[in-house]
């Protein structure tokens, strides 16, 4: 599953090329018109010691966490857990009316609340590729995903890639940082990020 902690209220061109998309989780959707979304109260739990002991643990944690039926139990709680206290989320892309790169900030709290009115509209999110490097106590993982948007035969597909920064303290590991684009005509994915399959 950064600096700078600001987000307009209003509906802008950034947001509609940067918000949509989940840990990707936000995928340039549509521009979400209305007011500042609502308030998601997430309550403080433990971490579940099978979700940050090891690094599988803690990405496949990062998606199961998004992938929920509309109606269905939050995991957000959960989802808490997996970060530092410092934890950013950056999407970045190109705006569609000046071509410029765009990057929208986010923490743990914003990202839920961004990210809550794409499950109720019925969001997965899947992991299709993962390139880990380590070194000593930290890791940098590139983890390729593909989204589904929608419900039905109109569900909206899209992939991109999260930049993942974690960090081992000893007797657990910590996502420090996550970055990410979704794929586009003019940045498709390279081939050492995807799988055979899915080239």
């Amino acid at each position: 599953m950064t600096a700078g902690n600001s987000r307009g209220a209003h509906c802008s061109t950034m947001r509609n090329q940067l918000t949509l998309s989940a840990f990707s989780l936000l995928v340039a959707l549509g521009c979400h018109k209305g007011p500042r979304p609502d308030h998601v109260s997430v309550a403080t739990v433990s971490p579940q010691p099978g979700d940050v002991t090891t690094l599988d643990g803690i990405m496949r944690a990062f998606y199961e966490v998004v992938n929920i039926a509309p109606d269905g139990p939050r995991q957000w709680s959960r989802d808490r857990t997996l970060y530092s206290p410092w934890i950013r989320f950056v999407a970045t892309g190109n705006s569609s009316t000046t071509g410029r790169t765009e990057v929208q900030v986010l923490d743990h709290q914003q990202l839920v609340e961004e990210t809550e009115p794409l499950i109720k509209q019925g969001f997965r999110e899947r992991e299709i590729h993962r390139s880990t490097r380590s070194y000593g106590h930290i890791t940098h993982i590139d983890s390729t995903y593909e989204t589904e948007f929608g419900l039905g035969a109109k569900a909206k597909k899209s992939r991109g890639v999260n930049s993942v920064e974690l960090y081992f303290d000893g007797q657990r590991w910590w996502i420090a940082s996550v970055m990410w684009m979704s794929e586009d005509k003019d940045h498709p994915i390279p081939s050492e990020l995807l799988s055979s399959a899915e080239r």
